[in-house]
Formats: structure tokens, sequence, C-alpha cells
């Protein structure tokens, strides 16, 4: 009798219990997150009779499809516009008109780029009967990504103050014409072209005295003020070490273009790329401090430097995700543009929520009609040295994060860092787990 000879059988369970493991993980983790996540805009939290003005900058692929501009009752949306790709900052002109940054495409009228192209600017929306963009002023653009005319202010001279992305400027218009213009690169080292790259990222003006401004220079952590005629008379979070370069260089933003081995950038643990600041009076500025997830309320010391006195990141039990707008009310109370959670959120100083809503898609800014975005509002008043610096998180989660929800809007606010950590560990087991398969 022939002996029966020795086989390997392959061991298939090794690779099953693999799979089956990373399946298991990555259910729970997306069900016990959902399951447990805080409510954003319940009932109980909202006051029905507050009317809202949104600037919604859209959602799909870069953010750049479905935008609107709309206003709620409460948390009823009683009219929208959305004729643009995208829009921005959003303010009610004291006729009833609402004035609103936008980016669109498929215009013909291209100036140096082919047709078709993407123009940005600004429009008047009357909410009217007969809800209609009344007039435009446009101009054509490189590209539609990070080129756009974020906001928009019409002076008394009938002039429109407009932040411009494209040129990295802030600039007036009248009757279609330009009548006057700051340059950034007369005071931060200019690329040859900054129609080329996301130089400064300029994304906010405001009118905070006559022919005095306030600035928001996002990619250099800075705010400045600006005076006509004078240029940069103060700047919210100077540049004093070169150890915060390395922030402003990042994804081909600042640059040493000039040679000289430093560049102007602040401290990010003040502020961290930063959206539409407001000035509540002078020594003081409320900012979203977009990259730090936080709201934070700067004062200006004795010695000139300006420093946290207060702060916010999370309301309701949920983290704040890269908000882009916080304004004071007239009656103390802060209202958030919480971006990627898709939700607006009004506080008290202590923190505690008093009106929230959840938005469809990604919202820009909001004012509170009917006094809008005010320049002076009441302080917040507590010791600067309780503030704690920002939580840097899991650098490259954060960065994974930030992008998984450029592409995919809709992702839930509660998936953060730790849901991505384990769904990156739960994808690397399942594909471990089939390769031991297929290769026994």
């Amino acid at each position: 009798m022939n002996p029966v000879p020795n086989v390997a059988v392959p061991d298939l369970r090794r690779g099953s219990y693999l799979i089956l493991f990373g399946v298991v993980l990555f259910v729970l983790t997306l069900v016990s997150s959902a399951m447990l996540a805080p409510a954003i805009g319940t009932a109980s939290e909202t006051d029905q009779t507050s009317r809202t003005l949104v600037g919604s900058q859209g959602g799909g692929p870069g953010w750049h499809e479905y935008g609107s501009v709309y206003l709620l009752n409460g948390t009823n949306t009683t009219w929208r516009e959305s004729s643009a790709d995208s829009y921005f900052d959003v303010t009610q002109t004291e006729n009833g008109t609402v004035l609103a940054g936008f980016m669109d495409s498929g215009y013909a009228s291209c100036g140096p780029y082919e047709s078709p192209c993407t123009r940005t600017g600004f429009r008047v929306i009357d909410p009217g009967k007969d809800l209609q963009v009344v007039s435009e002023y446009s101009f054509p653009v490189r590209t539609n990504k990070n080129s756009e005319v974020h906001d928009v202010e019409r002076l008394e001279s009938g002039e429109y103050l407009v932040t411009d992305m494209e040129y990295e400027r802030i600039f007036t218009v009248k009757n279609g014409e330009v009548t006057w213009q700051w340059n950034a690169s007369s005071f931060y080292d200019a690329p040859q072209d900054p129609t080329t790259t996301d130089w400064l990222h300029i994304n906010d003006v405001d009118v905070i005295g006559s022919g005095r401004y306030l600035v928001s220079v996002r990619n250099a952590n800075q705010l400045l003020v600006i005076e006509r005629g004078e240029g940069v008379v103060e700047v919210i979070n100077e540049d004093t070490t070169d150890s915060n370069d390395a922030n402003c260089r990042k994804s081909g933003q600042l640059n040493d273009y000039d040679n000289d081995g430093d560049i102007r950038c602040g401290d990010p643990d003040v502020l961290n790329h930063q959206h539409n600041p407001q000035w509540l009076g002078d020594g003081a500025v409320l900012v979203a401090d977009s990259e730090n997830d936080r709201v934070v309320e700067l004062h200006r010391t004795e010695g000139g430097k300006w420093e946290p006195a207060w702060a916010l990141d999370r309301a309701a039990g949920v983290e704040l995700d890269w908000p882009r707008d916080a304004d004071r009310l007239p009656n103390g109370n802060t209202l958030i543009t919480d971006t990627l959670n898709r939700r607006l959120v009004e506080v008290d100083e202590s923190g505690t929520v008093v009106w929230s809503v959840r938005t469809e898609r990604i919202p820009y800014e909001a004012d509170r009609l009917p006094y809008g975005e005010s320049v002076g509002a009441p302080k917040y008043t507590t010791n600067g040295s309780s503030v704690d610096s920002p939580d840097a998180g899991v650098p490259v989660l954060s960065l994974l994060l930030v992008g998984l929800r450029a592409v995919v809007p809709s992702t839930p606010f509660w998936f953060r860092e730790p849901q991505l950590g384990l769904t990156l560990v739960s994808t690397l087991l399942i594909v471990v787990g089939g390769v031991d398969r297929i290769r026994n």
C-alpha cells in the first residue's frame, strides 16, 4: 500500500478572520459614533422668531456647486436665490436688497482666458415678490478655486468695497470702475503673478471707521487695519519669530519671494487661517479661528500685543469644525457659522446654545437681521490666562479629514479623527486579509 503524500492545505482562516474583524470594526465604529453623537438643530434649541441671512458656498467637488443665498425665519427657509455656483459673505442693505460675494462658471466674456470661464465679484439681490439678481459686478479669473471675491460692503460714497483673492487686494468700485485699491504686494513678499497660486487668500474686509478698514489675510494668520491713503497702520498677530513660517508656507501659500530669509506669518496659536473678523471696538476683535476649530475674542494688551481673552471650541457637545464666521449680537450672544459641521449656532458667553439649525449644504457666513455684523458690540471679559492653546490634533489625520470633507461634503459631523483612524485600520485589516486569502 502506497503511503499518502503530505500535501500542504492552505489555511484560509487567518485571512477570513482579518476580513471579518475589519468589517466588524468598521460597522461598530460608524454605528456607535452615530448613536452617541449629540443632536444638531433640535427644536428645543430653536427660536422660531429669529431671521438669519445665510450665504452658502454649496457643496459638490471643490465645494463649488449648489451655492445659494437664503433667509431663515427661525429654522424655515422663506426664500432662496441659487443661480451661482457659490455664494459667500452676505449683507442686507438699508433698502432691503442683499449684497453677496459670488463665483460662477460658464461665462463667454473671459478677457485673457478661454471661454467658457469663471467670473467672480458681487451681486445685488432683490428678495421681493419677484426674487431676482438685479445687478452684478464681476471679472474673469484663472480658475474656480481660491480666486473668489468673498466679501463686499457698500460705502456711504456709493462705492462698493471688495476683497479680491485673484490679485490679492482690496479695492473700491463705482459704476463699474475701480476708484481705489490697496495691493498686498506693498506689504507682503509677492510672487511674480499672484493669479497662479493661492498666495494670501484675503477673505474679508470691514469698514471700522472713515476710510479705515479691517482686513483678514488668511494665509498669513493676520488681520490688518488699513487706512485709505496711508496703508497698513496696525497688524493683529504680528510676526515676531521665524518659528511660525512653516504654518504659512504649507500648500504653496506664502514664500520668501525676496530671499531675505523671512516671511510675515503670525502665531498660529493666536490665529490660524482665520475668516470674517468683527471689530468689537478699539482693542477687541472677534474672529472665526478656522484651522484652530474655534471662535476667539482677541484683546489688545497695554503693551500693544493682541492675546486671546475668550475662546469657544465646542457647542452642544459638538466640536466646532472649521468655523468661518462669528458675529457678536447686540444681546451679547455670539452667532457662529460652523462650516464643516453644516450648522449655525448661537451661544451665550458661557457657551450655552440658545439657538441652532442644521444646514443642507456648506454655509460660509450668516447675519442675524436686522442688524447684521455691527461695528462695535458687547465684549466678553474672561481672563485671557484661562484660554488654552488650541489642540493641534493628529496632523496627518486632520489633513486627511479636511481632504475627505472637500471631496465628500456630506461626511457626517461626528466623523472626526478617531473615526477616520479606525476606518483606516479596518480597511487595512480587510485588505491584508484579502491578500492573505489570495496567496493561500
